[in-house]
């Protein structure tokens, strides 16, 4: 018999499936009545997940449609590499999951991806999307125990935590999914995971893989130059005895000369508690059993192999993930639901010169301060160059509101767009107007500003934003540095000016103009996008290592005598 796992959200408003009420009172999809009437040409035995179907307690579940038919894949008797990728809850680190998600099923993978009610809700577009391709994606929810780790109700991603205090609530929020989780995948038989692949902040993952007797795959969401700087800053704790938060350091056994302040390098954020979770997040990493990084041989092999070597882990090299996303509709569905017509936006684009506008984007987290955008604004306009700029001002946004109707918009109205809130950036990005981008320095972003073969300004704010700026400006040699002198940590905020409008304007001229420097920039950054596309086609090192990646999970599964028949 061919066993096909029917996994319904019945509490997601999503669900389009009928029930239907049997004799013994419990409630069934019609998934489970094929089998007794014939429906499906296959006799279908109905292991469901669902609270009406098997209730399990803690979690609830999403399918697409295609993921019914997961175990349907393969007519050789062999099952396919069912990956379990269990993403961070925030936007830049559920993004390049996701694109994760799509990659492995467009090589022909099965994919799980855990998330919570909230987030599910911004993944909306991005299952519908993978489930119009007919990839095998499923989305599985867990309920997330906000209040009882003194979050509000409903406080399921990193952007909707009010403070850094409740930082540590957070992730202690986040481990407890371990139990459910677990649960979930004793269960999960037909087909079993063949692998974890986890935000490296969730270390408690590691646990769950072992008791499986499954690989754990570690997910930093960091390039090859910034986890290699990562590793050993931490390991070898570079900064423990250092007083001076702004003192240059020697970062020792990097393979190129590199210098940091305690305060720019990673982990820099100081909570109670916090310390205690970084222990244990790097013991995992120790253990686990290799790396996945949305990252590219061609772009940086000196660092990725170093850190090979260093930390003695694989290192699946399999970006730029964003590349997966190849039409408007696809772009637009990465993330939450885009704050404008998307429609608008491009043909505002379409009306621009080709590499005449800069766009302007700090990352789901950033939090500006009002006076700070306000001078940016400033030099925006000053430079007298197309711009779209998105602004994310949070509980601030009022201050910023008032400064932009007051005039500004009136003025750069010809030659400017402001997008409030959530920008597809992608789609922005790698339009044929767009020139130059300005950025926080987020992997995320720099990645696909490389993809979309543009110079980048440089505006790192916290974390690793300060090395991936490095790397831009210093080793690839297709970025400029607006001038950032200062930290600006994650839930907290600056209220001085720290970059002047002349600084603003003078990068944006520089990386904009018709000048030999600037069109050498040009030049560097078309190259290293055309790196980036050779890399991820067929036959390609990222390409070639995805491959590898499945063969290598499926191998395994079928050596454990796994079989779907």
């Amino acid at each position: 018999m061919r066993h096909f796992r029917c996994i319904i959200a019945f509490e997601s408003s999503a669900c389009k499936l009928p029930l239907i009420k049997y004799q013994d009172g419990r409630t069934r999809c019609h998934m489970y009545t094929a089998a007794a009437t014939g429906t499906y040409s296959s006799s279908i035995s109905h292991i469901a997940s669902c609270r009406r179907c098997c209730p399990a307690p803690g979690f609830t579940t999403f399918a697409t449609t295609s993921a019914m038919t997961f175990a349907n894949g393969e007519e050789s008797g062999r099952a396919r590499a069912h990956f379990v990728l269990v993403p961070m809850m925030a936007q830049g680190h559920t993004i390049p999951m996701t694109d994760m998600a799509r990659l492995l099923a467009q090589h022909g993978a099965q994919v799980s991806i855990i998330t919570t009610p909230v987030n599910a809700s911004r993944l909306a577009g991005f299952i519908a999307d993978v489930d119009a391709a007919g990839l095998a994606v499923q989305l599985v929810q867990l309920r997330f125990p906000a209040v009882e780790f003194g979050l509000p109700d409903g406080c399921e991603n990193l952007d909707l935590v009010q403070s850094s205090d409740l930082l540590v609530n957070f992730l202690d929020a986040c481990g407890a999914l371990r139990e459910p989780l677990a649960a979930l995948l004793r269960e999960q038989q037909h087909p079993p995971p063949s692998c974890i692949i986890s935000d490296v902040m969730h270390w408690w993952t590691g646990d769950i893989a072992r008791e499986l007797g499954i690989p754990r795959l570690a997910f930093i969401g960091f390039c090859g130059f910034s986890s290699l700087a990562r590793y050993i800053i931490f390991h070898h704790k570079v900064f423990e005895d250092v007083t001076d938060e702004n003192e240059l350091i020697t970062i020792p056994g990097f393979p190129t000369p590199l210098e940091l302040t305690k305060a720019k390098s990673p982990g820099g954020i100081v909570i109670p508690g916090i310390e205690s979770i970084r222990d244990k997040i790097l013991e995992e990493e120790l253990r686990c059993d290799g790396e996945v990084m949305n990252s590219f041989q061609e772009l940086e092999t000196l660092y990725i192999e170093s850190f090979e070597q260093m930390t003695g882990k694989k290192v699946w090299t399999v970006g730029p993930m964003c590349l997966c996303n190849q039409d408007s509709n696809t772009m637009a569905a990465r993330g939450n639901t885009a704050s404008m017509d998307e429609a608008q936006c491009l043909q505002w684009l379409d009306s621009m010169k080709p590499g005449s506008v800069i766009f302007v984007s700090f990352g789901s987290l950033a939090c500006t301060a009002p006076q700070q955008l306000i001078e940016l604004g400033l030099g925006l306009e000053a430079s007298k160059k197309p711009f779209i700029w998105v602004i994310k001002a949070g509980d601030k946004f009022p201050e910023v509101e008032e400064w932009l109707a007051d005039g500004f918009e009136k003025r750069v109205k010809d030659r400017g767009m402001i997008i409030r809130g959530w920008a597809p950036q992608v789609m922005i990005l790698w339009h044929q107007a767009i020139g130059g981008f300005m950025t926080h320095c987020g992997w995320n972003s720099t990645i696909e500003g490389i993809c979309a073969g543009v110079p980048m300004i440089t505006w790192p704010h916290f974390a690793e934003q300060f090395l991936n700026e490095k790397l831009l400006v210093d080793v690839l040699k297709t970025g400029v540095e607006v001038g950032v002198k200062e930290v600006t940590q994650w839930g907290q905020e600056h209220k001085e000016v720290m970059v002047t409008r002349n600084a603003v304007e003078k990068a944006v001229c520089t990386v904009m103009d018709e000048g030999e420097a600037a069109e050498e920039l040009r030049m560097r950054a078309k190259d290293y996008a055309i790196k980036a596309k050779r890399a991820f086609s067929e036959e390609g090192s990222s390409y070639n290592n995805v491959r590898l990646l499945i063969q290598e999970m499926g191998n395994r599964t079928n050596a454990w005598g796994v079989n779907i028949k």
